[in-house]
């Protein structure tokens, strides 16, 4: 057995079902959805998104990835 989440009619993930510990493979669904960013997506689907409040949450994302990275670079080792 497969299960599969779709996905604007495309197959984004699928776990192989073995030895039918179906609790299992839905925990390793769920990380992957959590590894790929989805339940972030569906929780911004789920209502509209004024354009200043996406121009807010973009800048914000962006600082972020720029902070991450540059706490990277700085590490002496």
């Amino acid at each position: 057995m497969i299960i599969s989440y779709f996905y604007e009619k495309e197959i984004i993930l699928e776990v192989i079902v073995r030895d039918n510990n179906v609790d299992h493979a839905l925990r390793t669904l769920k990380k992957k959805m959590q590894r790929e960013g989805m339940y972030r997506e569906m929780k911004k689907r789920r209502a509209y998104e004024k354009p200043s409040e996406k121009k807010a949450r973009e800048k914000a994302e962006s600082a972020r990835r720029w902070r991450k990275l540059h706490r990277k670079s700085s590490r002496s080792y």
